[in-house]
Order: C-alpha cells, then structure tokens, then sequence
C-alpha cells in the first residue's frame, strides 16, 4: 500500500497526477463534493448560529467508503482539491467526512497540472483555509435560505414549482429590463450620405458626419451637388497604436468564446474543464489578469523564436477588479511551445484560442498611420470625411485580434480602408452619392457571454458562478435563448449619378435575432413580484455589496455568521409580510372587448402558461373561452388583434380519405391532426395558411418516412413493432422503446420474444424504489423555517389553465 493518499476532484486530474509522482502515491478522486446540506427544512439550525446539517448522498457512499479505507491505511492523506473557494470548501468536506487527522492531512494547491507545478505543491503544503471555507459557507447558507424561504412565496403568490435564487433573480431582471427598454423604443430614421470618389483602385469614400431626419433635406443636399466642385479641404494624418488585450480570465474566455467559436457559456467551461485537467491549460476559474514570471520568459521566448525580439514586448496586467478572488493566474497554455492539443474539434478549437490570446498579450503593439481628409463642397457649407488606415506593423495582430459585442457599424469598412495619394486642394471627381434612410437601432438584447459581462461590470457573481447562473435561470424557464426572425422593413435611397437624382424603396430585414435571451412571461412576473415585495433581493447594488462581504469574510475581515444574521432578519421580516399582505400575481392585462360577442378580453399567466381569455370566469352559465400564447407572443407586448388571431384555430384544413385535416398548435408547435394521428408543421409554415394541398403532401410525406422506419409488424399485436432507430433497430410497444439484446438479428425475433422484452422493462419500470433509490432520490423542496408557508396544493376548475 503506498504511503500517500492524494484526493482529487475528478478522475481526469487523478489520471494526469498519477503520472506525475511515484508509486509512493495512490492518486484518487472524491468525483466533486462528497457532501451537501440535507434537503430538509432543519438543514440550517438559525437560532444555533447557523449551524448545517450535511448528509452524503446515496450516489457518494461507495465513493466515501472507499476513500476512508484508503485513508486509515495511509500516512499522509493530501488534499488537492482546487485553488478556490469551492476547491477548500471540498477539502474542508473530506477532512470531515473521512475523520482526517491535523497531523496526517495536508493540503496543496496548484493553478496548474504539470510536474514541476505538483512536486512544488508536495513540497509546499498548507492547513485548510478556514477562512475561504467560512466564504463559501457563508454563499451556500445564503443562497438556501433565500431559495427556500422565497419560493414558497412565490407558490402561494404567482404559481406552484416555482424558485428564486439571489444572483439568478438579479439577472432576470437585467433581461426583463433590457426587454422593456427594446420594447419602449421607437426606431427614428435619418439619411445618411455617403460619396464615392475617383475610380477603379483610385476610388474611395467619404461621409457627411451630420445626418438629415427628413427626405427634403437629403434630397436638396443631393440637388445641391450636381454642379458642386469638390476639393481636398485638409489633410491630417498621424500615427496609431493598438495594443492587445489582456490575458483571459473567466469571464472574458466566455464572452470571447461566444463570439468566436459559438461556444455557451456552460460549453465553454466543460471544454476548459478538460483542457485543465489534462493538464494543458492553467485554471479555467479565476478573475485575475497575471502572468507568473516563468509564463513571461516562455511567452517570450516563443515570440522571439517564431517571429524576432521586435515582436515581443513585455506586459505586466493588473486585474481592475479589487474584488478578485484568490490569486490565480489568468487562463493561458501551461506549455507555450504547445501550439495545438489533442483532443475533440472543441477541444483544440478552445485551446488555440487561449494560446492566441495569452501570446498576443505580450507581443508588441500594432502601428497604423491614420488619416482623415475634410472634402469641401463648393455649394454647402458642409464638409465631406474621408478616413483611411495603413497598416505599419502588424505586432500582435500577426497573432490575434479581439471581438466586439456590438453589432458591427456600417462605416467600419470605410474607416479602415486605404485612401489613395491626396493632396491638399486637389479637384476630386464624384462618381456617385446616395442618400440611404438609416434606422436607430435598440438596445441589443443579452447573449450568455454579453450577460456575464454585465453581472461583471456589476460586481455581482464570481467565475465560478456565472455559468450555472444562467444555465439555471434558463432551467427555471424564466429565460429563453433562442432565434427570432426579424420583419421586413421599407427603407429609401436618393441617388445622384450623372448629374440626376434618382429614388428607389429597398426592403431590409430587421429585428432578427440569434442565440440571445429573452424573458418569458413567468420571468416578468416572478421578476415585478420580487421587485415589488424584496427589492433588496434584486437590487444590484446590495448583490454586488454581498459579494464584497464574501470576500471580506475571505480575507478574515469579517465573522460569516454575524453576515448571515444582519442579512436573515429582515429578509425574514420581509417574507412574513408578503405572505400576510401582498395580492396574488398574473401579470394579467386588459385587452379591451371582443368586437363581436362585447365580451371582456385579457391575458395572464395560468398554470400551463400565458393564455387570453374571453369572457368572464365568473359567469356560470358560458364558460370563457381560452387559447395559450404562440411562441414569441407575451402578456406584455400581445395586440387585441394578434389574441384574435389565436382563437382562429384549431381549423379545418380539408379532407384526406374521407377524414378532416384540423390545423392547431400544441405544446410542441403547429400540427396537422387526421384520423387520430398527429403530423407536426415544417418550420415557416403558417399555421394560419395551410392550404388542404399542403396538409396532404405533410401526411403522404411522414406516412413514407414511418414506412421506412418500419421493418415488422406482428399480428398477435399491431402495437408491436420492429423499428429502425437512430442508433439502430428497437421494439416498439406502446409508450416503450426496448433496446435489442446483443447477438439477435431483428427480423428473427418472434412475438414471443418481443413481449417478453417488453414485459421485463414494464416490471422494472413499475418495481418500487428500495432504500437505496429511495435515499438517491432528492425530497421536495420546504422552507427553511418552520414559519414559513407550505406549498399551496393547485385549485381544480372546470377548464384548467
């Protein structure tokens, strides 16, 4: 039995270690946290100071059994859990668990998994950090207590199954808010005037800086200028610099990742998770912006080998943030030499990004020459702006160059394009002017990484929390990501070309979006209810100042329980008040009377989601009529007219073979319902305009893709079927699917068999859950008071919604 136990987190980093040290070591993993707080409602003991009650789950036991043997029979038990609070927190976790003794424990910590950065570790070990522990305590005893005090709030006051989290409902509302303001925005348009002088290669542009509201007066700037001479008015041209950005720390590799490779937030983390635990990349959580110096000298002489000493320049980056946590390197290769790894296209493509980014950030500027020329026109007063760009050396941008959020501006091309030689006075030849109406554009709507940014910029959330924040406020349902199609949109252009002025209309999509996130009508609500009754919640400020008071209690500046009391109790207060006071929230909306039958029309949220309602509920003798909401349609923004719309389906379509074609939208879109059978619209068809033509040549098409996927049928039982999968024949029966033993040829088998296979997973479906399944299974969620209200069972109504 070798003399050392060291514990991991994952079993990819045990397998990296393991190579690392000798057979003096066993190397294992605890496979994450090994305990949480139970999930009951005594799980924190409020008036004992805030005293936890951990459990380990079923799915840990074995895991937990296993390392305590290896531990009793070690001499030195290691904890190498990672570097942040988490990180001590899970070791703090095992020393607990497994009873470690102070003497035979120590604890290590590395940014990065090497051979040279783990025998340092071994050589400088530490104590648990009862301060970082106490940090992250404080976050986790937090976060429950709001969750669970707040969500039965929201059971009794908005609807069952819902939750709130502190961060998390911070940043729905930051989405609920940029909604509004999109919302609220009326597009003003202007003309913008763009001229093209000289021709061929000699050519280029030149914009008028001001732009005109009105069509008379682009049309008489155009006028204006059929007999106007134009000169070179100024010429000034100077030197530019552009320097590179720092290295990566988490939230920039988010956003970064997002726009360059396309990567969510939570994919970016899973990538950089495997990039660090084998050993390729230092860690993937971290708010600072240093390099260590044994970084510097290998960047430099990387830069000094592949391109010359003129493109390396020494950079030390200090992290802005006076809030970050721990002292972590940024994110870059551990191996700068390492110019690609193995591993998935993911894999390599998020790599060569980190290696990019942290070799540029210590490569030397790239110089331009800018210049910007003034046009005079001889019968405005008015100038033109001509504004070109050389390249002098390109410096780090040899290597990379950072993205933008914004929407790239239309005049960016022209800004760095290269003018042709210019003299001051020379005569210019204009080949042709437009006059295009240009739109203001809203606010842009959230993407992950532009979320994450935000949060940042706020001081509300750590690298470890920014992408199970939004990955959980999409779990909620309180957020959507998803694309949208724009709307086509008229626009004018005024021409001016061989001395007349032409007009045309163009059309141009707007309002298309893709992968940003939008509220959903839930999320508004919960988010005004939460605004309404616990500002403090989701205030931003009093997020941020929370997050301040973890690092404080980090750093041993602060005492977490006295945190926790000053925060509880009027928290505490505030939820016994709206229990007792505050009215039950729909979001509902007026939406005036129906035009025919006089009835009152509204919408609001309902059990299954938005819906517009016709008529009164309270009316015994009619009951109101309801139709659900369509995807992209909220409570907030919805027409009388559009909620018309809805009510026209479900409709007839036709007839197939006798049978009627019905039109209608269900849970999962438009559909096509004929003789019991359900055929779902293709996208882009319009529910409203399906011709009968289309809803046969729909049921034909899915009739010959069934008749594929079918390879037998047995007459003991037509529901029994052989089908062709996606990974391969299954028997279908009923509502199961079941898989095929190895070794069977599918058209072999006989009804025998098949109902024997489906008899066997039914029983195993429907078996009781023993001790083990039961213990696996996590218990609903109770306030964490005995004060606090139950969840309301759901009333029953004649139609529910």
């Amino acid at each position: 039995m070798a003399k050392n136990l060291l514990i991991v987190e994952s079993p990819a980093k045990a397998k990296t270690i393991e190579g690392y040290l000798g057979k003096d070591f066993t190397v294992k993993s605890s496979y994450g946290h090994i305990r949480d707080l139970v999930k009951s409602e005594d799980a924190i003991d409020i008036p004992n100071n805030f005293a936890q009650r951990y459990e380990v789950p079923a799915d840990k036991k074995q895991i937990v059994s296993e390392l305590k043997k290896l531990a009793k029979e070690a001499e030195m038990v290691w904890l190498a859990s990672d570097e942040d609070r988490e990180g001590e927190a899970i070791s703090w976790h095992l020393f607990e668990t497994l009873g470690l003794k102070e003497d035979k424990t120590k604890r290590i910590v590395f940014h990065e998994i090497t051979k040279p950065a783990i025998i340092k570790a071994i050589e400088n070990p530490r104590k648990i950090d009862y301060n970082l522990v106490n940090a992250q305590q404080a976050r986790r005893v937090l976060d429950r207590l709001v969750g669970f005090e707040l969500s039965p709030v929201l059971w009794k006051k908005v609807k069952p199954s819902l939750s709130a989290g502190r961060v998390q409902s911070v940043a729905v509302r930051l989405i609920v808010e940029r909604e509004r303001e999109i919302n609220k925005f009326k597009a003003e348009a202007a003309f913008r005037i763009v001229a093209i002088f000289g021709k061929g290669r000699e050519s280029f542009k030149a914009e008028l800086p001001e732009r005109f509201a009105e069509q008379e007066q682009a049309e008489k700037f155009l006028n204006d200028c059929i007999d106007a001479a134009f000169n070179v008015k100024s010429l000034d041209t100077r030197p530019t610099k552009r320097s590179p950005a720092a290295p990566f720390t988490t939230s920039t590799l988010q956003q970064e990742a997002s726009r360059k490779l396309g990567f969510s937030v939570s994919r970016t983390m899973s990538v950089a998770q495997k990039l660090y635990e084998s050993g390729k990349i230092t860690y993937m959580r971290t708010d600072s912006v240093n390099l260590s110096e044994t970084a510097l000298t290998a960047a430099q002489q990387e830069i000094t080998s592949a391109y010359g000493d003129k493109y390396h320049q020494f950079r030390k980056y200090k992290t802005k943030s006076a809030s970050a946590q721990e002292a972590h390197e940024a994110i870059r290769p551990t191996y700068f030499n390492v110019h690609t790894v193995d591993g998935d296209n993911a894999e390599k493509r998020l790599y060569e990004l980190i290696w990019k980014r942290a070799i540029a950030s210590q490569m030397s500027e790239a110089q331009f020459e800018k210049t910007t020329a003034k046009i005079e026109i001889s019968t405005r007063k008015e100038d033109l702006v001509a504004n070109g760009e050389v390249m002098k050396f390109d410096g780090f941008l040899k290597v990379y160059l950072e993205s933008s959020d914004e929407d790239e501006d239309n005049t960016s091309d022209e800004n760095n394009a290269i003018l042709p030689p210019l003299n001051k006075g020379q005569l210019l030849a204009l080949q042709e002017m437009t006059a295009t109406e240009r739109y203001s554009r809203p606010p842009a709507r959230y993407t992950e990484a532009s979320l994450v940014k935000k949060l940042e910029e706020l001081g509300i959330g750590r690298p470890s929390t920014y992408a199970p924040t939004i990955s959980t406020v999409q779990n909620r349902g309180y957020v959507v990501k998803e694309e949208r199609e724009g709307k086509t949109r008229n626009y004018r252009v005024l021409t001016l070309k061989d001395k007349a002025v032409k007009q045309e209309q163009k059309t141009e999509n707007t309002g298309a979006e893709k992968n940003k996130l939008f509220p959903t009508d839930i999320g508004a609500v919960v988010n005004d209810f939460l605004v309404q009754h616990f500002k403090g919640i989701v205030d931003f400020h009093f997020t941020a100042n929370v997050e301040k008071q973890f690092d404080e209690i980090a750093q041993g500046l602060t005492n977490w329980t006295n945190m926790i009391r000053t925060f509880y109790t009027p928290f505490h207060e505030g939820v016994q008040n709206t229990i007792e006071t505050a009215d039950k929230a729909r979001g509902e909306r007026d939406l005036g009377i129906h035009p025919e039958t006089g009835k009152k029309m509204s919408v609001r949220i309902g059990r299954y989601g938005p819906f517009v309602q016709i008529g009164d509920s309270d009316n015994e003798e009619e009951k109101p009529l309801y139709a659900s909401l369509r995807t992209g349609q909220m409570i907030e923004t919805i027409t009388q007219e559009e909620a018309l719309e809805l009510f026209k389906l479900p409709k007839k379509a036709g007839e197939f073979e006798d049978k009627d074609m019905t039109v209608a939208i269900g849970k999962f879109g438009p559909y096509i319902r004929h003789n019991s059978s359900f055929y779902s619209l293709p996208k882009g068809l319009d529910p409203m305009t399906v011709t009968e033509e289309q809803a046969i040549e729909i049921i034909k098409e899915k009739r010959i893709k069934d008749a594929e996927k079918l390879i037998k049928t047995f007459d003991e039982d037509p529901e029994m079927k052989l089908l062709n999968g996606r990974w391969g024949p299954y028997i279908g029966y009923g509502k199961l699917n079941i898989k095929i033993p190895k070794g069977k040829e599918p058209l072999q088998l006989t009804f025998e068999e098949c109902k024997a296979l489906a008899d066997a997973m039914e029983k195993d479906t429907k078996k009781p859950a023993g001790k083990k399944a039961a213990a696996a299974k996590p218990a609903a969620k109770k306030p964490a008071t005995k004060t606090a209200v139950k969840k309301p069972a759901a009333k029953t109504t004649a139609k529910k919604k």
